[in-house]
């Protein structure tokens, strides 16, 4: 397919630190947002839409594409579009993409013998395999990963059913979406034009660029001052969320498509995003409860939480991670649990965001021209 010259990557600020539109890594997670639409609350309508019109196989595929093969579908580098990405992994030695998920799965693994297991020894039988992912990971789904580990023994297989199902989702779901989402985020990048990131501190710098305070909960802050390269990516269907992802030589954080206060040009659409994000978070019962609660009693634990208002442990932790990735709610250690109070400061600038929406939108509706008679 060729390529359009709108797709080629669009990146603006220093040499360390950037801002960029990067094809391949915003689809794909995009896709890993369209796996995870039953378990989380946040993300842009898109995903929950699009996810109620696949079908069974193709949610049923999704999962196990972007959940269990996860690694392999991860772009390590960058392209100038997500076919260009696809006809490289349609074109790599199948067993490169059984490599990435098992070097993934490795280096993840904590170090609790003398020395690091093979991928043949890890991949000798399923059992094996099994007790590899409970020991490192906390969450998995036994019946996804029983079924991606006859595809990393088998490469040319795994190749061509994450090849199929990229291309499939790719034409039917996500090239119009992208075709829809592009300016917009290609606003964003520009909205960044002209400011020096890797002059900043590289906190400073995620905080300007994310539009909040780093919070113990984005993983990737870790990462900061280790990656050789940060390069952030504005997102339509993100939400209030940020992500990581690790390439060859830098590191993508993916985050939600805003715009900074004191950008020279400002998108109506960029402000209108981020209010919805922020608004979205706030239009549901049982969020607005919690949030009441927390006001009511100044401070309130997770169980407390659960137990007060009713909820079950997996809603309640999908609300507060919404609510806390919005800025709503603070969260910190208490006791060995997660202790929740309001942040105040980021309510009032909801409203304020919200009043200063609504003034432009009635200016300019003020200034625009008029129909002239017998139009």
């Amino acid at each position: 397919m060729p390529i359009a010259t709108s797709d080629l990557p669009l990146s603006v600020s220093g040499t360390t630190i950037s801002v960029a539109l990067e094809p391949a890594q915003n689809i794909q997670h995009s896709l890993t947002m369209l796996a995870q639409a039953e378990n989380m609350s946040g993300y842009d309508e898109w995903v929950y839409r699009t996810y109620a019109t696949m079908s069974a196989d193709e949610r049923d595929a999704n999962l196990l594409v972007m959940n269990g093969l996860y690694y392999a579908t991860r772009p390590r580098a960058s392209y100038p579009s997500f076919p260009a990405y696809i006809e490289h992994l349609a074109t790599v030695p199948p067993v490169h993409l059984r490599d990435k998920v098992m070097s993934a799965y490795l280096r993840m693994m904590p170090d609790e013998t003398d020395r690091r297991l093979t991928t043949d020894e890890v991949l000798a039988d399923i059992n094996t395999f099994m007790a590899f992912l409970r020991r490192g990971f906390n969450q998995y789904i036994p019946e996804i990963e029983h079924r991606a580990y006859t595809y990393l023994l088998d490469p040319p297989a795994m190749q061509g059913l994450i090849v199929g199902h990229l291309r499939a989702m790719w034409y039917k779901y996500l090239a119009v979406e992208w075709e829809r989402v592009r300016p917009m985020l290609q606003k964003a990048v520009r909205a960044f034009d002209g400011i020096d990131l890797s002059s900043m501190e590289r906190a400073a710098a995620a905080e300007y660029v994310v539009g909040r305070p780093l919070r113990k909960e984005d993983k990737w802050c870790d990462e900061l001052d280790d990656a050789e390269r940060l390069v952030f990516v504005p997102s339509a269907h993100i939400g209030p969320y940020t992500t990581k992802m690790r390439g060859e030589d830098r590191t993508w954080i993916l985050f939600g498509a805003r715009q900074p206060q004191d950008a020279g040009e400002m998108a109506p659409e960029l402000t209108r995003a981020e209010l919805l994000v922020r608004l979205n978070a706030l239009a549901d019962d049982a969020r607005l409860n919690i949030l009441r609660l927390v006001v009511d009693t100044g401070e309130a634990r997770s169980a407390d939480i659960m137990q007060l208002l009713d909820m079950s442990q997996s809603a309640a932790s999908r609300h507060l991670q919404q609510l806390t990735a919005a800025g709503f709610l603070n969260e910190r250690r208490c006791n060995g649990a997660k202790c929740y109070h309001l942040n105040g400061n980021r309510v009032d600038d909801t409203l304020l965001a919200l009043a200063s929406f609504l003034a432009r939108t009635e200016t300019r509706e003020l200034v625009s021209p008029g129909r002239a008679k017998g139009e």
